[in-house]
């Protein structure tokens, strides 16, 4: 890392040609946060899938080893390892392989496991995906499933109206899976007009909730786990990082939400981008 002025991310996502989804969100959300991404493309899609029923899909299962020693060559080392979309179950595999092999010493390891949303798996995930990425957490420092996810990783029915009790002891279950950090998203907050986002740092409860909006876009899961990423980065705490990326998602969907845009187009973030340079001037997480 001699040299390098700027901290590094290896970004484990794929490519979606149409839709602000995955790597058009990591890249510039970490970017202007001054972080460099390197991206190690999982797939490449016409588009992101949320509300598409037509795309196309090429695996990149095969290329990810060879690049992986090409890094391995350039002596390579990141910051973080930051992964998202697997478009194969043997990518978790592969992941884990960059987490050993390419994370500096003091770096992070954050997986976002995604899988779906709303109760249901998306179009390209499976069962032997879910598998997958429970093996792939394992290997992380920190996980933000959504409400769904963390679902499937527990083998647990989805609850949309679990208790604060239910979500403690999916925190405490997931992080006891190796992570030590636990975040998820899009759980149900201690009022029905808001949201929550709730997490676990081995030893304390922390929640950030904002006004539900009759809204919903994709990519929004990206850009929070980007902004969470940057932000532990930088130096933030657990809580203060989850409650910047809240924010940060949340005034992305304001922003879009008053605009006719269609839902697949995504969040419009190059409104929301200059925010993030903004300093951090106070928040609004608190235990529960």
């Amino acid at each position: 890392m001699q040299g390098v002025p700027v901290l590094r991310v290896a970004a484990i996502h794929d490519l979606s040609g149409f839709g602000r989804a995955s790597l058009t969100v990591a890249i510039p959300i970490l970017a202007t946060m001054g972080i460099q991404v390197c991206p190690l493309p999982t797939a490449v899609l016409s588009s992101q899938t949320s509300g598409v029923d037509d795309f196309t899909f090429l695996d990149l299962t095969d290329q990810m080893g060879p690049m992986m020693d090409r890094w391995a060559r350039l002596g390579l080392k990141f910051d973080a390892v930051y992964s998202g979309f697997l478009g194969s179950p043997d990518q978790s595999g592969l992941a884990g392989r960059c987490i050993r092999e390419f994370r500096a010493p003091g770096g992070i390891a954050v997986v976002d496991p995604v899988l779906g949303d709303n109760g249901t798996l998306d179009p390209t995930q499976t069962p032997e995906m879910v598998e997958a990425m429970r093996r792939l957490v394992r290997q992380a420092d920190i996980i933000t499933p959504n409400l769904t996810e963390a679902a499937f990783l527990l083998g647990e029915p989805y609850r949309p109206d679990i208790s604060r009790d239910g979500l403690r002891d999916q925190l405490r279950a997931l992080a006891a899976m190796g992570p030590s950090a636990v975040v998820i998203t899009s759980a149900p907050a201690t009022s029905s007009e808001n949201m929550a986002t709730v997490a676990f740092d081995g030893r304390r409860f922390w929640q950030v909730e904002v006004p539900h909006l009759n809204a919903f876009y994709p990519g929004t899961g990206d850009s929070f786990a980007s902004v969470l990423t940057g932000s532990l980065l930088l130096g933030d705490s657990l809580p203060v990082a989850v409650d910047r990326a809240v924010h940060f998602v949340y005034l992305g969907i304001q922003a879009t939400y008053g605009y006719d845009t269609p839902h697949r187009d995504g969040v419009l973030l190059e409104r929301t981008l200059p925010s993030l340079r903004m300093p951090f001037t106070g928040g609004s997480y608190t235990e529960f």
